[in-house]
């Protein structure tokens, strides 16, 4: 793999090569027109997909918020983890596809509507509530 890649457009892999190159095979055509530094960006965004929905999961503000936060993140998470290794050949390719990524419309829905739960689970954190004033008894101005 070459540091830089062939260029975005460029990937000759995706002629017959690499089955599915456009749906679940995405993250090898990525890794070739990019090279090594678009692929590991991709997993680096990745990672921080998932330490975000933790952190969300971690300061929810009830319980069930934060299982729900837990089980989105993890089901992304896995998502990504089992097509990036198939595609590296680190375990079986099983056909899942790489969660934003890869072409399909209901793959992508139930993903986009899952990270937006997510966010408003992330919303709704003690930490981003607004400051509120104490009350002031006695005193009008």
């Amino acid at each position: 793999m070459e540091v830089h890649g062939l260029g975005i457009g460029a990937s000759r892999q995706k002629f017959f090569y690499v089955p599915g190159a456009h749906t679940d095979g995405i993250f090898a055509i990525i890794g070739e027109e990019t090279g090594f530094i678009g692929a590991s960006l991709v997993i680096f965004l990745f990672a921080v997909l998932i330490y975000r929905g933790f952190r969300a999961s971690l300061n929810a503000p009830d319980e069930f918020g934060g299982l729900l936060a837990i089980g989105i993140t993890c089901w992304i998470g896995f998502q990504a983890i089992i097509n990036i290794g198939g595609i590296t050949r680190s375990i079986p390719l099983t056909g899942i596809p790489l969660p934003l990524m890869s072409y399909g419309s209901s793959a992508l829905m139930s993903v986009m509507a899952a990270l937006g739960i997510l966010l408003s689970i992330s919303r709704h954190e003690p930490s981003n509530a607004a400051p509120t004033l104490p009350l002031q008894r006695g005193r009008r101005r």
